[in-house]
């Protein structure tokens, strides 16, 4: 159900006490929230209750300078329940004993009733400390947007106020590692140029957190032997494995779902940056064959700051909850890397002093005509095969477990971020024992047989003895003794070469 209410206004994202009058919804179920053809919230919300006092205190207030794009709707009934529950007080005096929230655009419709508590209007922030600051905060209207050069020429960044005159703020250098993010708000415009000709390469408005690139990355490729190369990297990275004493789990790994708030919080992120000029190329012609960027394109969408910060902060108590007794620190936060049809990555282990726990999150996936598993190697060194999800995550220990997708992505495209943790203040921490209470490396399970498919995954396709194996073990039933086990998974599951001049020419970049 959907009634109006009218407000007063001025201009688009400007509510005044004027002459003039805004639409604004009443709704009593979130499904009647703006949708677009594929599910997600088509614009930026402001909730607040319909109900009570707290409908008056907060209209009232919905005449401040600014709504930085958002939309108000007052939402009762079921709508009121789930986004404030058992929040919205019966007498207010103020608007500070009012609940409020605001929601993303491109959320997913079936997680638009979890949002994070950061959007929350909480009068105890200092950020909060009037309603036209929450309004104004990160909560809701002050964004970090990241601007990339790709334009093969070194540029000058501006901001454009409201009578679009220009104020100049940054050199704007090339390339990944010169990525400015901007901290500013929903609406306000930027324009990239020559320092020397005045040419225009970029006119951007903000519309959410996000980035986007002028021009795109070219990963230029260069005559090798990428068998050779991928053979001494497996040999590199079996022996990185072995340095790392410490463990965390009994396997190594385990398989776990986001929590609602943070899902939604990534897909709406992910779904707003999905196509160019916010996706761009990954930069990998100077790292190294773990992904086969000269076979395939491998894109990034980088994740500003501040975002990244609160996504951190919450999983770090997702991976907590499983390390257990030992306290951890975040360390690193890397994605959203989204992997195109033909995508390969090595198997590898991550950087020892500060890998030491890790979660891989699927946050979108489309058009596989195959699972795409996550293959990763208990402490006895067996093969394991994960199947993923949107929502998916796999924590793993990941400077010691190794781990990749030797398997080619079958179609469609998978995007994926990986954050990672270590013992607080321990960059040695992979050189102690075990603290006590650790649960034993779970080394001898008995006979195993292949008791599904070859191509089930994640379904127990293999019996072991002892159940505590999981569901997971792969159906090719490898346990790897060296890198060239690990090499020869890697050539066994992809493309074949016929002979040696198909195969020289197929190692040409």
């Amino acid at each position: 159900m959907i009634r109006l209410l009218k407000y007063l206004t001025l201009a688009p994202s400007f509510l005044v006490c004027s002459a003039g009058a805004l639409n604004s919804n009443v709704v009593s179920n979130l499904a009647d929230l703006p949708f677009d053809e594929n599910n997600h919230l088509s614009a930026h919300i402001l909730a607040y209750p319909a109900s009570g006092p707290c409908g008056a205190l907060i209209e009232a207030k919905l005449h401040a300078p600014f709504l930085y794009g958002h939309d108000p709707v007052a939402v009762e009934g079921e709508a009121a329940e789930a986004l404030f529950g058992s929040r919205i007080p019966s007498e207010a005096s103020a608007v500070s004993d009012c609940p409020a929230v605001c929601l993303d655009r491109g959320v997913d419709s079936y997680l638009v009733a979890y949002p994070l508590p950061e959007k929350y209007y909480n009068p105890e922030k200092d950020s909060h400390e009037t309603f036209e600051n929450f309004v104004a905060s990160k909560s809701c209207g002050r964004v970090e947007f990241g601007f990339i050069n790709y334009s093969g020429t070194d540029l000058a960044l501006y901001w454009v106020n409201g009578a679009n005159v220009e104020t100049y703020m940054y050199p704007f250098l090339q390339k990944e590692r010169n990525t400015r993010f901007v901290t500013t708000f929903i609406g306000h415009k930027f324009v990239a140029k020559d320092p020397e000709t005045g040419m225009v390469f970029l006119e951007h408005t903000v519309e959410f957190n996000g980035v986007m690139g002028i021009g795109n990355h070219i990963n230029y490729h260069r005559e090798r032997d990428i068998r050779k190369e991928v053979k001494q990297t497996m040999s590199g990275e079996w022996t990185k494995h072995l340095q790392v004493k410490r463990t965390f789990s009994a396997l190594g790994f385990d398989t776990g779902r986001l929590p609602n708030d943070i899902f939604g919080s990534m897909r709406a992120f992910y779904y707003n940056n999905r196509k160019p000029p916010n996706r761009l190329l990954e930069e990998w012609d100077s790292k190294g064959v773990y992904v086969n960027y000269w076979e395939t394109d491998c894109n990034f969408i980088q994740i500003p700051w501040e975002l990244k910060f609160i996504w951190q902060e919450r999983l770090k108590d997702v991976v907590q909850e499983w390390v257990g007794e030992t306290e951890i620190e975040q360390t690193d936060l890397y994605g959203m890397r989204q992997y195109e049809a033909g995508a390969r990555l090595l198997t590898h282990v991550d950087r020892i002093t500060t890998h030491a726990v890790s979660l891989i999150v699927n946050v979108a996936q489309g058009n596989l005509t195959d699972p795409w598993t996550v293959e990763v190697y208990d402490h006895a060194n067996r093969l394991h095969e994960v199947v993923m999800e949107p929502g998916t995550i796999v924590y793993y220990e990941s400077a010691k477990a190794l781990h990749g997708r030797n398997s080619p992505l079958a179609g469609g495209f998978y995007a994926n971020l990986f954050t990672h943790y270590r013992p607080i203040g321990d960059p040695m921490w992979y050189s102690k024992d075990n603290p006590e209470g650790t649960p034993e490396p779970l080394i001898d399970v008995g006979k195993c047989e292949l008791v599904g498919k070859p191509n089930e995954y994640s379904q127990g396709a293999v019996k072991c003895e002892n159940d505590a194996i999981g569901p997971h073990l792969s159906p090719k039933m490898i346990t790897a003794t060296s890198g060239d086990d690990l090499y020869n998974l890697w050539l066994s599951v992809g493309p074949s070469f016929e002979d040696e001049e198909s195969a020289a020419a197929s190692d040409e970049l």
